[in-house]
């Protein structure tokens, strides 16, 4: 299963939550200030750190290893739990990571992330209703909501609970405007995006920007759900969510036929 740490085809939900560019300028910036800073830190917190840089750098077994080390005298720190589960949850084991974030909330019951990650690993089993409870609970408490009614939408577009998605996508949207943009990192896992219709997922997602007034990504998530195959996007001509944004050249481009094999139909943009 293709993995991505933020956008798009899969997961994590640590926040971090996806990287690439962003993640190397991170890990660049802790190698330069790593010696300042571990010179004001306890050894136990310079041991945490160096398991948070080898999540960055995706080196999840020595990320294990590092973050194992400080278990062995802290057997119950939910946040260490939870950054083992996800590690696992990116080297593919769901059914170790699902054993570390149980433990985690079982350590701290109200632990919003474990809470939130552990529907992601739902979500990848395809146990849409199972994902939707826990993001539901996760919603509770308050930490991450953005991140979480976005998981949460996704889950609802995997049920075809369309209404109940978009939903999910506004308050999303309205909590954190770059939330569709995110990648994942070590603590707050971004739903794994490998929705079973992409075309459909990002045609909502783009109906979400429009009903924001943000043409710009309401016009790039219509050509990703074009370009996936999703045959009705030019139902957006006569949609009345895209209202805001209909009129605007690079929307009216898109429903208009610019050919799927378009160079930029894909590329990223700025937020």
């Amino acid at each position: 299963m293709s993995r991505s740490i933020l956008f798009a085809v899969p997961v994590v939900l640590l926040a971090v939550a996806p990287l690439q560019s962003q993640e190397a300028t991170n890990v660049s910036m802790q190698s330069s200030t790593s010696a300042p800073v571990a010179a004001s830190l306890s050894p136990r917190e310079v041991a945490e750190m160096r398991g948070d840089i080898l999540m960055a750098r995706k080196e999840f077994e020595d990320a294990i290893h590092a973050y194992g080390a400080i278990l062995k005298t802290e057997p119950k720190n939910p946040e260490l739990l939870n950054k083992v589960g996800v590690a696992y949850q990116q080297l593919g084991d769901l059914m170790r990571s699902e054993s570390y974030y149980k433990k985690a909330m079982q350590a701290d019951k109200n632990f919003a992330s474990a809470v939130n990650n552990a529907g992601t690993v739902e979500y990848e089993r395809t146990h849409y209703g199972k994902a939707v409870k826990y993001y539901e609970k996760a919603l509770n408490f308050g930490k991450d909501l953005g991140t979480v009614y976005s998981n949460l939408g996704y889950a609802y577009v995997a049920e075809k609970h369309y209404p109940e998605a978009i939903n999910c996508f506004q308050k999303a949207l309205a909590l954190d405007p770059t939330v569709f943009d995110h990648k994942n990192g070590s603590g707050t896992i971004v739903q794994d995006r490998s929705s079973p219709d992409p075309g459909l997922f990002y045609f909502f997602v783009a109906k979400t920007f429009a009903m924001a007034g943000d043409a710009e990504h309401a016009a790039h998530y219509l050509k990703l759900a074009r370009d996936s195959g999703y045959k009705e996007y030019a139902s957006a001509q006569k949609d009345p969510a895209f209202a805001k944004v209909i009129m605007d050249p690079a929307v009216q481009e898109v429903i208009l036929g610019v050919p799927s094999y378009a160079t930029d139909s894909k590329k990223p943009i700025s937020n």
